[in-house]
């Protein structure tokens, strides 16, 4: 596909505005959507061992041909490489290819790189041009998109980062169909998300269709669409989650504990099966304070079930730690405000809203039925 027959997103960020270009053969028109959007001849470009394998060379064939010169670095696949050290070996290597102001750095990858490649943009030279080429289908939807960047702590994930908005997002559809059964499956929690934040149509119609989406083509295309539309509306209007933009975070924070309760061993569980897992929870805790209806609960829950994603905490291979250790983890999540306990909950289908100073005592409690 050209870079002009594309379904193009635009970020709406005034001068820090930029697009996102989605469908087929993208990566191999990088060169050319780039060179007419950056001055920049240098370029790093960051991937993981697995993806690398496959995309670097036609990434490095279209740069070359727009006369870019290309420094790759190859880290390890997998969560563990969002860390200290790793962030170190990225920054060193975008110094040592002396990427000034102009030039860029690219993330060629899932979320993980994404998150490590943009945070390690976001700090050198106080700040330096930044792509996103999302190779998952989580990254497509989500992790790309809005500017979060950063690295996890051994308190929890995500815990240090910047705001540091891509210049260009390419998300090439092509590139999800290596994805493991597993892998796509744990983007498309994330797509749901988008439903059952504010778009219950949205949410009807992935019910319909989702083995169209799992299929690809155009309903893939247009599911992508409407998610990365979806989060680029909420971005604009708050940028650096001072309200509206934690609704993106339904499922997180359940989710977000149990992966640090696996210690972000992703042959126990990967992100988006915790997300999945966490919005099952949300719904159901919803219920349990009488704010939605248990129906709408076993409806989400359903939903996630077909498309074959895990919903329940017994799924996660191994022991979790107690439900007191789990609350702990929550109480470390960043959305946390004075103590307080934040969660996002739904009043019913797409009517999510930020709950302030939930009582962790009932969080615990749920936690404790729910471990089993």
């Amino acid at each position: 596909m050209s870079i002009e027959a594309a379904s193009t997103v635009h970020v709406d960020l005034g001068e820090r505005s930029y697009d996102i270009l989605i469908g087929p053969g993208l990566i191999g028109n990088a060169g050319e959507a780039i060179a007419s959007r950056l001055k920049g001849k240098r370029m790093a470009v960051i991937t993981d061992e697995h993806v690398g394998a496959i995309y670097l060379g036609p990434l490095t064939e279209s740069l070359a041909a727009q006369g870019i010169s290309v420094h790759p670095l190859t880290l390890p696949a997998g969560e563990k490489t969002k860390s200290f050290a790793h962030l170190m070996t990225v920054t060193d290597h975008v110094l040592d290819a002396k990427i000034e102001r102009n030039d860029a750095v690219i993330a060629l990858g899932g979320g993980v790189i994404g998150d490590l490649t943009g945070f390690a943009a976001g700090i050198v030279r106080r700040g330096t041009r930044f792509i996103q080429i999302p190779t998952s289908l989580l990254a497509q939807v989500d992790s790309s998109v809005g500017g979060k960047t950063g690295i996890n702590a051994r308190q929890g994930k995500n815990l240090i980062g910047v705001f540091h908005q891509p210049d260009l997002v390419l998300a090439d559809s092509d590139t999800l169909t290596t994805l493991s059964p597993r892998e796509f499956r744990a983007g498309y929690a994330e797509v749901a998300k988008y439903g059952l934040i504010d778009k219950p149509d949205f949410f009807e119609w992935l019910e319909t269709n989702w083995r169209d989406v799992f299929a690809g083509g155009d309903a893939r295309i247009h599911a992508i669409a409407v998610s990365c539309q979806a989060k680029a509306d909420v971005v604009a209007k708050d940028e650096r989650e001072n309200g509206l933009r934690a609704l993106l975070n339904l499922g997180h924070t359940f989710g977000h504990a149990l992966e640090a309760a696996t210690a972000y061993d992703s042959a126990r569980l990967v992100h988006g099966e915790g997300v999945s897992i966490g919005m099952t929870l949300a719904h159901q805790f919803s219920a349990r304070m009488n704010l939605a209806s248990p129906d709408l609960a076993a409806r989400v829950e359903a939903h996630l079930r077909a498309v074959g994603l895990p919903t329940r905490m017994d799924e996660i291979p191994g022991e979790l730690p107690p439900a007191e250790i789990l609350l702990e983890a929550i109480t470390q999540d960043k959305k946390v405000k004075s103590g307080k306990l934040t969660f996002i909950l739904t009043r019913g289908l797409g009517e999510s809203f930020v709950a302030d100073d939930v009582p962790a005592s009932e969080v615990l409690t749920f936690l404790r039925e729910k471990r089993g």
